[in-house]
């Protein structure tokens, strides 16, 4: 996943003659060549291990036999190795007689590597690498690592792997990238009793003299080295055949039942892919593995045909788990799955187009989720995924969607909102443009082509063009080669002849940059006009265009929602469409607001444009869109944190707009009320008190403390226990830990050691950070407890962290801090906060690593603008509305 780069170091003894090296690519740029930090002289076609972890010690013993063939005539060979400690290494030729080299070792642990050199040269042709060497069992979820965690028998210790995105050299010493491929047979000795998954069947188990048991599995079909998977433990499975795969679910004995539903619904998305992708899943079976705990880097993890996912990301536990959850179980289970196509099956060739794997997967999850369950709703959502892509790419930080990978750590910062949510944003964009079935027909088409194999950007996009037919080959690089984000002006409507005629002009959006020179972009851009089914296509190019369509009145500019742009309205137009809101699409109702929203913090527009959307919103509007609503009013809320004032103003507006909606919903549910009901349900009244709503408080701690079970649903247990942990005394959080030492259940047990955290009170806070360096939480939830704490109160949270730098490091993924620390300041809008994390960054990321840095830096920047110039405009809004509401009270009085 991350660490310093990987250099092909040729470590040889100065006794040595001298002779020709397996050496490194040549400097400069070679199109035709894959991106490699390693030889490309020697390639690896198989591997063969043999696994023996000792848990309770931390260690593991292992043996490798490679199948490599040698392209070059040389004298040493090098592959990446971390933390592995090596007794012997001997290579013999294939099918040759005679006696094996036995190898010079020499580990460059800043490099990652290892090189095993010998006394004569190697010709070409194929040898078999034979190793003998010790690793590290971590407590992190990088490479093979332990997690812990109680049961009805006490304390269980479990194994797993997490190799993406450069970890696989931490267990099994490798050609630790993309774009070599090869097949892998396991063996593992495991305690009596355990059961062992990787990613293929189980081919033998037998028992050994000391009665553990040696566990074969069936070889892997070609595949990277980040994919392969391993786990162990007091498990137990349930299985079920769809389209001639078994499918399971692996959980800790006890927890199947909590699985049940995401093994019923990875039946339907099975079928689905198969179809759609026009490939079958080609292995045997699909294992989805439940693990307590959690990463601060991932939620789950794609190894073919092993599928690793936290508790939290898979089980529904019925004491806890909301609507809100079982969609998420659902997403995370469809996107694992969508890899064992665009990323398993096909691989992206090298780090710089992670997009293929991760915005793709993004992408069909979201597909899965309206296909199979339309009464969610979650088309709608597809607004929300481009808001969080922007907000990242509006800032002078941000890079492309195909980026230039160098190192290890590039690679962790690679997985970001970029990434996952422009990529998802994009492919929607241009599948739209092109058409769904010409779409899915090129994606067939990419499949078939490369299965098994690498590829790059273009080799899509060939594809796409060549079913298509349109030239979105040169729309996609727009989109995916270069940063940012277009920004559509519209004029104001024109009426003619029953004709509704708008100029657009192309600039470019940016949060902190606003005489930056805009980029140019081939933009697709659809128009409705408001209330009409009345729809016109343009594709906008050389910067503008002009767009005509029948009818007459306001135009909704990218109707829909598919384009990944802003839409800037004149402002007539936008008057207009405030008076009509009511009547449009929901999804361009949210479309609508979100473009208000970001222009009015970035300084377009007036913030009061988003604020007079909030009132022209009615109570019967789509629960996401007032859900959206109630996200932004939380956000400006935070805006007036340090002004308690002003704050107080602003929550008094927020409250008199939302608790008649939240009077209208009730706190209890209601027999036949649609799904996303449920979810804005939970948003409303965690909102409400977070705005400092005294019935909303009093309520939620009414029901915690009631010993009728029905006052806190499991719908609602959540919500409920964090607006009690929010507002929480001392004596409420004592008892609130309490609950945490007592629960059984791991999941459960985390969620309340979170809650910890959520404590407002800066004396609470504080006691929440020291807790989280105990371990009394767990090994893996310390970190993420004190992420709550920056979540509310960043600079308390990030000043805390370097004070305690080296115990923080033990809580946090090795290859994560890079994005760890950064992350905890983001949230600040303190000028002394920039000056800690400069100093962080300077000491202690290398220059190519500082990526989230400069990120964070940007943000708390363009926060301390927000509030400096932002607010005074909502506080000047605020204060009409109230003139207006008491000019109006008083003409009713008279």
């Amino acid at each position: 996943m991350r660490r310093s780069l990987i250099c092909a170091a040729i470590v040889l003894s100065a006794a040595m003659p001298a002779a020709p090296l397996c050496a490194a690519p040549a400097p400069g740029p070679n199109p035709a060549a894959p991106t490699t930090q390693l030889p490309r002289t020697v390639r690896p076609s198989h591997y063969e291990v043999t696994l023996e972890p000792d848990a309770p010690a931390g260690r593991f013993e292992a043996k490798a036999t490679i199948t490599l063939e040698v392209l070059e005539p040389c004298i040493s060979i090098t592959l990446n190795a971390t933390d592995l400690v090596f007794r012997s290494a001997q290579l013999k030729p294939v099918g040759a007689l005679g006696a094996a080299q036995v190898a010079t070792i020499a580990v460059n642990p800043a490099e990652q590597s290892a090189t095993f050199s010998f006394t004569q040269v190697l010709a070409k042709g194929r040898y078999q690498l034979a190793l003998d060497y010790s690793g590290i069992i971590g407590s992190q979820a990088v490479g093979l690592f332990a997690l812990d965690y109680d049961s009805a028998n006490g304390r269980k210790r479990a194994l797993y792997t997490q190799f993406e995105n450069s970890d696989a050299r931490r267990m099994i010493p490798s050609w630790d990238e993309p774009a070599y491929k090869a097949t892998f047979k396991l063996e593992a000795v495991v305690p009596a009793g355990q059961l062992a998954v990787s990613n293929m069947p189980i081919e033998s188990s037998s028992a050994l003299p000391d009665g553990r048991s040696l566990v074969k599995f069936a070889q892997t079909p070609k595949m990277s080295t980040y994919l392969l998977f391993f786990g162990s433990g007091e498990f137990e499975r349930a299985s079920r055949m769809v389209d001639g795969t078994e499918i399971g679910v692996i959980t800790k004995k006890g927890g199947s039942a909590q699985a049940a539903f995401v093994l019923a619904e990875s039946g339907p998305i099975l079928r689905e892919y198969n179809d759609y992708f026009g490939v079958r899943y080609p292995l045997p079976k699909l294992d989805n593995v439940a693990a307590p705990g959690r990463s601060q880097f991932f939620g789950a993890m794609e190894n073919w045909g092993g599928i690793f996912t936290f508790e939290y990301d898979m089980l529904l536990d019925p004491a806890i788990s909301t609507q809100a959850d079982k969609q998420n179980v659902f997403a995370t289970a469809a996107h694992e799955m969508a890899h064992q196509w665009f990323g398993d099956l096909v691989t992206m060739q090298w780090w710089d187009d992670l997009w293929l794997n991760e915005g793709f997967a993004s992408w069909m999850e979201s597909r899965m989720m309206e296909r199979l369950h339309p009464e969610w709703n979650t088309a709608l959502h597809a607004v929300d995924a481009r808001q969080l892509a922007m907000e990242r790419d509006a800032l002078a930080t941000t890079h492309p969607v195909v980026q230039h990978v160098s190192t290890v750590d590039q690679a962790s910062q690679a997985f970001d909102t970029i990434t996952y949510q422009k990529g998802e944003s994009v492919i929607r964009m241009l599948e739209t443009y092109v058409g769904a079935d010409a779409w899915r027909n090129g994606v067939r088409a990419y499949m078939q082509a490369h299965a098994y194999g690498s590829t790059v950007s273009d080799d899509l996009w060939r594809q796409i063009e060549k079913a298509a037919g349109k030239p979105v080959t040169a729309i996609a690089h727009d989109f995916t080669l270069q940063p940012g984000i277009p920004m559509i002006r519209a004029s104001e409507p024109l009426c003619k002849d029953g004709k509704t005629s708008v100029s657009l002009v192309q600039g470019e959006f940016s949060a902190d940059q606003p005489n930056k020179k805009p980029l140019r972009w081939r933009v697709p851009v659809i128009a409705q006009v408001a209330g009409s089914a009345s729809s016109a296509r343009v594709l906008v190019g050389g910067g503008a265009a002009t767009l005509t369509l029948e009818g007459c009145g306001a135009l909704v500019l990218n109707a829909g929602q598919s384009g990944y742009y802003r839409t800037m309205y004149a402002p007539h137009h936008f008057a207009a469409l405030t008076r009509q809101f009511g009547t449009l699409a929901p999804i361009d109702q949210l479309g609508l607001l979100s473009d208000s929203w970001s222009l009015g913090l970035a300084g377009y527009q007036p913030m009061s444009d988003f604020l007079e959307l909030a009132q022209a919103t009615p109570l019967s509007a789509d629960p996401q869109v007032w859900g959206n609503i109630a996200a932004a009013f939380g956000t400006i809320n935070k805006h007036y944190r340090d002004d308690p004032k002003r704050r107080t103003d602003f929550a008094a507006f927020a409250i008199a707009r939302l608790a008649p909606l939240m009077a209208q919903l009730g706190w209890n549910e209601r027999a036949g009320e649609p799904d996303p009901v449920a979810t804005l349900r939970a948003d409303l009244i965690g909102t409400l008190a977070g705005l400092g709503d005294a019935p909303t408080i009093a309520e939620a701690r009414r029901r915690y403390a009631s010993a009728d079970a029905s006052a806190m649903p499991a719908a609602l247990r959540k919500t409920i226990m964090g607006v009690v942990a929010q507002h929480a005394d001392a004596a409420t959080w004592d008892a609130m830990r309490r609950a945490a030492r007592a629960e059984t259940s791991p999941m459960i047990k985390d969620q309340l050691y979170e809650l910890l955290a959520q404590s407002e009170q800066p004396a609470l806070a504080e006691r929440a950070l020291s807790l989280a360096l105990t371990g009394e939480a767990g090994a893996t939830i310390g970190a993420g407890m004190i992420s709550t704490v920056a979540s509310h109160s960043p600079d308390l949270a990030f000043t805390f962290a370097l004070a305690n730098l080296e115990k923080v490091n033990e809580l946090v993924d090795s290859t994560s801090r890079s994005r760890y620390y950064p992350r905890l300041a983001e949230f600040s809008a303190d000028p002394a906060t920039i000056g800690k994390l400069t100093a962080y960054a300077n000491a202690q990321l290398a220059q190519g690593s500082r990526r989230d840095a400069d990120a964070a830096i940007a943000n708390i920047t363009s926060r301390i603008k927000v509030r400096a110039e932002r607010l005074p405009a909502i506080d000047i809004w605020l204060a009409r509305q109230g003139q207006a509401g008491a000019a109006a009270s008083g003409s009713s009085v008279r």
